[in-house]
């Protein structure tokens, strides 16, 4: 069992976000066999935010899900610190209706992705995503949550499919 201390921040004007523990269970399935301790932040945004430092950070002027900031300490210093997560609710909250997906599945897909991201898995390279997605899936179903890329249902037309994140 990995130790985790989160520090959930909400800076959103959106209702429906989930509970911390929630949030913090997410995590930890997430870390599990990875990190025996691990601190990190999330902060919950509005989509002015999102788009701020989706800007200033990937050059993209526009909100995204989740962003993730590695923590970057020097070598030999034995902090427990994993990084930073920017997730934005009203993204969450517009993709999960757009791939007919439940909200907390969504958030709980967004968690893992973006604390993925924080222990080094990527999704640039085919391959790597193959790797990152199938952990995902995985991870998700012993959460009890489907397979966040494939879809429910069939879209109709002009609805978007899943897709790999960021």
């Amino acid at each position: 069992m990995t130790d985790v201390y989160l520090d959930v921040q909400r800076a959103s004007r959106c209702t429906n976000l989930p509970p911390d523990e929630q949030i913090g269970r997410w995590v930890s399935a997430a870390l599990e066999g990875h990190r025996d301790e691990a601190e990190l932040s999330i902060r919950i945004t509005d989509s002015e935010e999102s788009q701020r430092l989706n800007h200033r950070y990937r050059g993209k002027d526009k909100p995204t899900n989740v962003l993730s900031f590695p923590a970057e300490l020097p070598p030999g210093v034995p902090l427990p610190l994993l990084g930073d997560l920017v997730i934005c609710a009203p993204v969450v909250a517009a993709e999960a209706e757009a791939q007919h997906k439940s909200l907390p599945a969504h958030w709980a897909h967004m968690v893992v992705h973006g604390t993925l991201h924080l222990l080094g898995y990527d999704h640039i390279e085919d391959h790597d995503a193959e790797i990152m997605e199938a952990l995902e899936v995985r991870i998700l179903a012993e959460l009890g949550y489907p397979d966040p890329y494939q879809p429910l249902e069939t879209p109709a037309a002009g609805e978007t499919r899943p897709h790999r994140q960021d």
